[in-house]
């Protein structure tokens, strides 16, 4: 098997030695002196666990087990970034790159197939520029898409941008990977509406996209977070909201006819009014009468329009629900990015400048995407599953409106026309139990059960839910065919362009990691 074999096997330095020299070239690389102590956090430093964790989403990769940086580069400068990739490639040490700590595998903060490595954390470049009379904003990959959306708000209450339900996303990585939210049936992903970006090479520059050229600025819209270079920032366009907008949630459960409910949404739910976004959230909890266990679905929505207009458009649409003026509330939209991101009604639009996640979990996760309703029977057999695990979810997110007609190829994310809505699956623990694997075994049963009702040659899947049973790149080398495996899953026809983008402007594979886009061999490059 051809592979592109680029770094060569080595002695490992101390790690005394490898901080040493990279301090050394770090400030002789950089522009702005700022202070070690502020910008290095090795092991021996008492701030060094609290800066690991701060935005670490996903606690499996936190415990004493899993590998750890030989330090943290926190830059204040996007010339200490520069300075961290000129050093890290010059003394061929491996860099992993984080924005917001939501990878769902933990490959912004962990590297299980390469050491020694170290972190570049972005969280503090955050600076967002809002730009009301050019319906635009430069944001830094280091700001939650919460505090871009308090910005926007701040400045206008009729202006938003359509890109992610939680609310604590890092927006640098968030857009990598497409960035989807509850306007996207009207607008697209967020990674539709940047117009510009920033970004480090693999050889230290910052080029903006007339630099780069429409090819890397192509990939780095949702072609994958940390695989062409380190993004500083993106310049998105603002979209025009209402002053006014309506939320609700319908839970039904299963003794409520959730089955045949769930099936009607399926077949409606990518043709509803492109301005009504209906998600469907399903869990396990107690039944209000013998209180056994049992499954609900809660329809979780978004409509651009004031309660009168939607109540309309549900009775002709989706009259099935029931939905009645009780149930609606009418709001501004940042008001409804804190209902949608779960915030209570009295919860001050300033709690989304502290980006803080509400959301650390031991987890593991799986997407798909449906392009055929599910039939009753296997919904059944779904809620069967459901019941048997601890503390399963599954959100169902749907698709249609702007999503079919933007093309497959007009960025890295394909999963376009044909879509009816997409899955997330979710099974979630709380303690570091020695049971880790029943809930492994438990979501992978879940995932081959779904294979016959989901996309098929290839099953698709979210690379922003990033998924390791789909296949990774083993060492420092980077097997195109392997990579294969999940690069169509995740990008379809568009995995071949990235591999090209990626071997014109990276050969050497110096971004990689667990998922990285490869570079082709070097005897196929010619």
């Amino acid at each position: 098997m051809a592979t592109a074999s680029i770094y060569r096997p080595r002695k490992r330095p101390t790690s005394s030695l490898i901080q040493e020299k990279f301090i050394q070239c770090f400030t002789g690389s950089s522009q702005f002196y700022i202070p070690l102590s502020t910008a290095f956090f090795t092991p021996n430093n008492a701030s060094f666990t609290s800066v690991l964790q701060s935005t670490a989403q996903n606690l499996r990769y936190l415990v004493p087990s899993m590998p750890k940086p030989e330090f943290i580069i926190t830059p204040q400068h996007e010339s200490q970034v520069q300075a961290s990739v000129i050093c890290a490639k010059r003394l061929d040490i491996h860099l992993r790159v984080r924005s917001g700590g939501h990878d769902y595998e933990g490959l912004s903060y962990v590297s299980e197939i390469e050491s020694p490595f170290v972190i570049v954390d972005l969280s503090k470049l955050r600076s967002i520029k809002v730009d009301i009379q050019d319906n635009s904003a430069w944001v830094e990959a280091g700001a939650t898409i919460g505090e871009v959306y308090y910005r926007i708000a701040e400045k206008s209450n009729i202006h938003g941008f359509p890109a992610g339900l939680c609310t604590s996303l890092g927006i640098g990585g968030h857009i990598t990977g497409g960035a989807y939210g509850s306007m996207m049936r009207k607008f697209g992903l967020g990674a539709d509406n940047v117009i510009d970006a920033r970004i480090v090479d693999v050889n230290g520059r910052v080029l903006d996209r007339a630099a780069m050229g429409e090819d890397l600025f192509w990939a780095i819209r949702g072609g994958g977070g940390a695989s062409f270079g380190i993004i500083l920032e993106w310049k998105i366009k603002l979209v025009p909201v209402p002053a006014t907008v309506t939320v609700f949630t319908v839970t039904k459960s299963l003794e409520q006819g959730a089955t045949k409910l769930l099936y009607k949404w399926q077949t409606v739910a990518d043709k509803l009014d492109e301005d009504l976004f209906i998600r469907v959230i399903i869990q396990t909890a107690n039944a209000v009468k013998n209180n056994a266990k049992t499954v609900t679905t809660s329809y979780n929505a978004l409509f651009l329009g004031n309660a009168e207009r939607l109540l309309r458009v549900m009775q002709q649409s989706f009259p099935e629900l029931g939905l009645t003026g009780k149930d609606c509330t009418e709001t501004s939209w940042i008001k409804s990015v804190l209902y949608i991101a779960g915030y209570s009604s009295n919860t001050p639009a300033e709690i989304l400048l502290q980006g803080r996640s509400t959301f650390k979990n031991y987890f593991k996760a799986k997407s798909d995407f449906v392009k055929e309703a599910i039939p009753e029977t296997a919904l059944e057999g779904l809620w069967k599953r459901l019941l048997e695990e601890d503390s399963p979810l599954m959100i169902w997110n749907p698709y249609g409106g702007m999503m079919a007609r933007i093309s497959e190829s007009q960025i890295p994310f394909p999963h376009r026309q044909g879509t009816k809505f997409k899955i997330q699956y979710l099974t979630l623990w709380q303690d570091e139990d020695n049971n880790a694997s029943k809930h492994f075994d438990w979501i992978r049963r879940l995932y081959n059960y779904m294979a016959p009702y989901v996309s098929m040659f290839p099953r698709g899947a979210y690379v922003n839910y990033r998924d390791l049973d789909l296949g990774m790149n083993k060492n420092i080398n980077t097997s195109f065919i392997e990579a294969s495996l999940w690069g169509v899953r995740y990008f379809k026809d568009n995995f071949m362009r990235l591999v090209k983008v990626k071997s014109r402007v990276d050969p050497n594979n110096f971004f990689r990691h667990e998922q990285s886009i490869p570079p082709l061999p070097v005897q196929a490059r010619y």
